[in-house]
């Protein structure tokens, strides 16, 4: 009888800490889960971090072409108007050339008599052509 006591408050101690463990198991469970969850929050972060990232790096990549093409444009412009102030350089100097011309057409013109309309036509080409030097060496 005595071992069959025994045996009865074995079993009811196996029992408590079968229930204890069970409680135990069960608070290991929920913390588990607290965990897991919290390390999917952190995967998340970390996702979201990574894409903000990307969109950083495509930002800065897209300022970097659109620089590169502005200073394409730049470089483009530059060497466009080089092309138009070798072009007025040369015009500058033909009308200089113009100029001694349109002198002689006047000395032409005074010795034979010509009409007024012929002296109009000659004093309006000088006069363009002092305004497009004027022009030209004002820019």
């Amino acid at each position: 009888m005595m071992e069959s006591i025994m045996l009865e408050d074995k079993l009811k101690s196996f029992q408590r800490s079968k229930g204890s463990l069970k409680k135990q198991l069960n608070k290991t469970k929920e913390n588990m889960l607290i965990i897991i969850d919290q390390y999917k929050e952190k995967v998340n972060l970390v996702a979201n971090h990574r894409q903000m990232l990307r969109d950083e790096q495509a930002k800065v990549s897209a300022l970097r072409v659109e620089r590169e093409a502005m200073e394409e444009v730049i470089e483009l412009f530059h060497k466009e108007g080089m092309k138009w102030m070798d072009r007025f350089a040369l015009t500058l100097n033909e009308s200089q050339e113009l100029l001694k011309l349109l002198a002689r057409a006047k000395t032409v013109a005074d010795t034979y008599s010509a009409p007024d309309e012929v002296h109009s036509l000659f004093n309006y080409c000088q006069h363009m052509v002092e305004l497009m030097t004027h022009i030209i060496r004002s820019r």
